[in-house]
């Protein structure tokens, strides 16, 4: 099987950019898309990733290239403007320049559990064809990891990708490794599917790419666009050097969580200072208040704005006062900007002194 593609940049490729943090699978995700080109659809197919320290929660973006079989792939540089963007977390639109290059003809796949419209609106997507499912509340439910529905949406927003083929390579691949997920796998990847394949594709406006409308990243790489990494409010000085490494004092670390956090109760809450003393990123910031007549010093709850979900906090409670909750249900039932605006202006610190 040869497959034409339907369309392709002036080098004659096709180009598919996924962004990610550690952890949700999409270094995974776009090497099997490379071999869905190369053994099922009789296509030439790079894929390779970029990442740094590895860790749960950084940011990773995962490349592939595909082009008709008469031609060959010669370049290995990172997808600049994609034809195809998977958007693994949302989240991340707030720190990094995720949309970066798109154009009018570019579809984008988020997992989000936004409507189309609202999503555009939200995250200030000025140009491409925008799909949107809730990608971990599908997984969830099929007991599958995130990039297998996020595998599903891309291949149904690419038009030509083929699902069935998917479906073996994943039975090769998957299946051998992990055979008691091959379901679950399977599963997810055709809801994926279904859900963008039964969109029309909200067109988001003018036809230019809208990193200039983008936040600078407040963890302070700089990082305004993939093609100027060292351009951003941290260049003058010390030759773009982060003068503030280390420090999480700006930081937002919502876009680590993979759909959980912990959900704070505090009438149950026993002032013990587990949840401090085994949290990793400084989250809960205990305060002296009267208690009885007394002065004491007690848990306020934690700021979400530096939780990464990673629940050691709930792990470690004595008295279940920090329970697992679906992220997606605790932004519903207004538990995050609660306690958010609890903690507002009280800030780091430990990071800040």
């Amino acid at each position: 099987m040869n497959t034409i593609l339907p369309d392709t940049d002036i080098n004659g490729y096709y180009e598919i950019r996924l962004e990610s943090i550690g952890g949700l699978g999409a270094n995974l995700a776009g090497k099997l898309l490379g071999e869905l080109g190369v053994f099922y659809m009789g296509l030439n197919a790079s894929s390779f990733s970029s990442y740094g320290s590895e860790k749960k929660g950084s940011p990773v973006r995962a490349f592939v290239r595909y082009r008709e079989q008469k031609g060959e792939i010669r370049n290995n540089a990172p997808v600049l403007k994609p034809h195809i963007l998977g958007i693994f977390h949302e989240a991340m639109a707030y720190n990094y320049p995720v949309f970066d290059g798109i154009k009018k003809n570019s579809k984008i796949v988020l997992n989000t559990a936004f409507s189309a419209g609202e999503a555009a609106q939200k995250y200030n997507i000025t140009t491409g064809q925008l799909y949107v499912m809730n990608a971990g509340a599908i997984a969830r439910k099929c007991g599958c990891r995130l990039n297998m529905v996020m595998l599903g949406g891309v291949i149904a927003a690419s038009g030509f990708l083929s699902l069935d083929g998917m479906k073996s390579l994943c039975r090769e691949n998957l299946g051998k490794k992990y055979p008691e997920a091959i379901l679950g796998n399977l599963k997810g990847i055709e809801q994926g599917y279904e859900m963008v394949r039964t969109q029309e594709g909200y067109v988001c406006g003018k036809d230019s790419t809208n990193v200039e409308n983008l936040a600078q990243s407040p963890a302070g790489c700089g990082l305004v666009s993939m093609k100027e990494p060292w351009s951003g409010r941290f260049s003058g000085y010390l030759g773009g050097v982060n003068p503030a490494a280390g420090n999480s004092m700006e930081n937002d670390l919502s876009a680590s969580r993979e759909g959980y956090v912990p959900v704070f109760h505090p009438e149950k809450c026993i002032h013990c200072g587990l949840c401090d003393s085994t949290c990793p990123d400084m989250v809960f910031r205990f305060e002296k208040k009267m208690v009885d007549g007394k002065e004491n010093i007690v848990n306020p709850g934690p700021d979400y704005r530096y939780c990464k979900g990673c629940l050691r906090c709930v792990s470690v409670c004595p008295v279940a006062a920090l329970t697992r909750e679906e992220e997606e249900k605790a932004l519903k039932e207004g538990w995050l900007k609660k306690w958010e605006n609890q903690n507002k202006g009280k800030g780091h610190e430990k990071e800040a002194g």
